[in-house]
């Protein structure tokens, strides 16, 4: 049994991801609290050290270091044979998805989420331009998961657990009231969070939690 250690702060939805998909997986991982708001992930010495492109999370498997969730997902997805595509047309709509999110609905929430809720004085011009980018793709989002339960079809996936990370933290976070404003997204996180196992990102991801200005 592979041994795991997961580099992580409690309010990274990336890290999260990593996290859920272990604990969905049944395997267990130690984590390590990074002092993201004190600058360590910028530093040539942690670099070095853990990360060269100055980002967590950072997975550890029996000692060899992983970066970037999507590509750690589907090793993890064909490592334990769950939550992949099991067939070539699942198989694409996974990847299809998996890197819709990255590209567009975890990096736009990321950093909408972060200057919102844990920067002092976020520029209001910058909040409207990632909302209205937000809004188009949660539209997107809602309109196919009031066709399809999950993703890429009828069973949960890894793009599943990449989409929800950023999305299930609370309203006051993110700044969505899922149940009011996207009623299919909405269901769908209570599909998602009905998986046995399934535990939400700060029961997950312990440490020293950043400052709240909204």
């Amino acid at each position: 049994m592979a041994t795991y250690r997961l580099h992580h702060i409690p309010e990274s939805g990336n890290s999260y991801k990593l996290a859920l998909m272990l604990t969905l997986c049944g395997q267990k991982f130690e984590p390590v609290w990074t002092d993201f708001a004190g600058g360590v992930t910028r530093t040539a010495e942690w670099r070095k050290a853990v990360n060269e492109m100055g980002e967590i999370p950072v997975l550890e498997e029996d000692g060899v270091r992983l970066t970037q969730t999507a590509p750690i997902l589907l090793k993890l997805a064909g490592q334990y044979g769950k939550f992949g595509g099991e067939n070539d047309a699942e198989k694409f709509e996974v990847l299809r998805w998996l890197f819709w999110d990255n590209h567009k609905l975890t990096s736009y929430m990321a950093t909408y989420r972060f200057q919102r809720t844990f920067t002092p004085s976020p520029d209001p011009n910058v909040l409207a331009f990632f909302r209205k980018r937000l809004d188009d793709f949660l539209g997107i989002l809602e309109l196919h998961l009031q066709r399809s339960a999950f993703a890429a079809g009828e069973r949960p996936t890894i793009a599943d657990i990449s989409m929800i990370a950023y999305l299930h933290f609370p309203s006051d976070e993110t700044g969505y009231d899922f149940k009011v404003s996207h009623p299919g997204i909405n269901a769908w996180l209570q599909r998602v969070s009905a998986l046995p196992g399934w535990r939400p990102a700060y029961d997950l991801l312990p440490g020293q939690r950043l400052v709240r200005y909204a």
